[in-house]
């Protein structure tokens, strides 16, 4: 899971979703009103999914796991907690099919104490803030209950296919770095190629916390290896896109 930006809405759309909102205050919010609305808002769904899928990571992958295609406009808080945020921008993701019917469905954990909720929102904050990923291994460590609660609902660890995906892709982003590497000079063709490939990997935090070993030098030559980390210093150095995370 990485940070996204969330684009503003036209003012056409916005105003659309708003009268749907009103029209779903005047009959009475509810679950059962509120998905029946949703089910049938064919053209605003089909412009939120074109703005969700820039907004995606990589080639339109989910926004919670990172590895599937995203197919599904999630309601990040579920329409049946709160029907009136039916039409709300900000409260729409794009998640694959696994994590959004199987997997978050309309669990949303807050804390007994505060309400506040527990699951990261990756378009208002960071979720590295939350989360740690350990690239060797390709599991994620919760930092705080945010955390926690996020890889519990998403099955972030003990979905096999996941784990094994971040040490795969690890391995890749390693690959590509020290063929760039040697390409730069040689190959300034094939050389960009190779950042295009990076800039849409599938497991978009695994290139994440590997952008932000940058950081922490010494760490990042023991964890990439030495031609790996002098082409990460470059890549950072040279491609803006590739800056320090």
């Amino acid at each position: 899971m990485i940070p996204l930006q969330r684009p503003p809405l036209h003012d056409r759309l916005a105003a659309d979703l708003a009268r749907r909102t009103d029209a779903l205050r005047t009959a009475g919010p509810s679950t059962a009103t509120g998905r029946a609305a949703w089910r049938t808002a064919r053209e605003p769904k089909a412009r939120l999914r074109a703005l969700l899928n820039r907004m995606a990571p990589g080639l339109v992958r989910c926004m919670y796991c990172g590895d599937n295609l995203g197919t599904d406009i999630d309601h990040f808080e579920p329409i049946a907690r709160a029907p009136l945020r039916t039409f709300d921008w900000h409260n729409h993701l794009l998640a694959c099919a696994y994590c959004n019917s199987n997997r978050k469905r309309d669990r949303f954990p807050c804390d007994p104490v505060t309400g506040a909720h527990l699951l990261i929102d990756p378009s208002r904050e960071d979720p590295a803030d939350h989360l740690q990923l350990y690239l060797e291994s390709g599991a994620y460590r919760g930092l705080t209950p945010k955390g926690h609660a996020t890889i519990d609902v998403f099955g972030l660890n003990s979905r096999g296919e996941l784990v094994r995906g971040r040490r795969l892709a690890f391995t890749v982003v390693k690959s590509l770095l020290r063929e760039w590497h040697r390409q730069r000079g040689a190959a300034p063709d094939l050389a960009g190629e190779l950042t295009d490939a990076l800039a849409v990997l599938w497991q978009a935090d695994v290139l994440r916390a590997v952008l932000r070993l940058t950081r922490t030098p010494a760490l990042a030559e023991v964890v990439l290896g030495a031609e790996a980390y002098a082409a990460l210093s470059q890549l950072a150095d040279e491609e803006p896109r590739f800056g320090t995370q």
